[in-house]
């Protein structure tokens, strides 16, 4: 159900961005988004990731954003939410690229 409800989100803020911002769509991606995280990882843990002593900043910058949208000025709010996303899951990024450069090495996807 978490996997689904964060795809969803993803969907719906991708296709929020894609008709111009439109702040209802990108709103429900993002309580989508927050929804299928809490499925994922359990309430407890998302709390305490979120509300870490480094992450505080990037958490105020993701869920004021957030707010933003909700009062219908779309643009400025994902622009906060960005940089909330970017400073809260900094530390994630480098374990990602390694995923994927290791994509290299399954016999199928290095042909392509």
């Amino acid at each position: 159900i978490g996997v689904g409800l964060v795809g969803f989100g993803l969907f719906f803020l991708l296709f929020g961005v894609l008709l111009y911002f439109d702040s209802v769509l990108l709103a429900f991606g993002n309580l989508l988004f927050l929804s299928g995280l809490v499925f994922i990882i359990g309430f407890r843990r998302t709390f305490t990731f979120f509300f870490q002593r480094p992450k505080l900043k990037g958490t105020s910058f993701f869920l004021g954003g957030l707010v933003v949208v909700l009062m219908r000025w779309p643009i400025l709010g994902m622009l906060l939410e960005a940089y909330g996303f970017i400073s809260l899951f900094r530390s994630f990024f480098p374990v990602a690229f390694g995923f994927l450069g290791s994509l290299v090495n399954i016999p199928l996807l290095s042909q392509v």
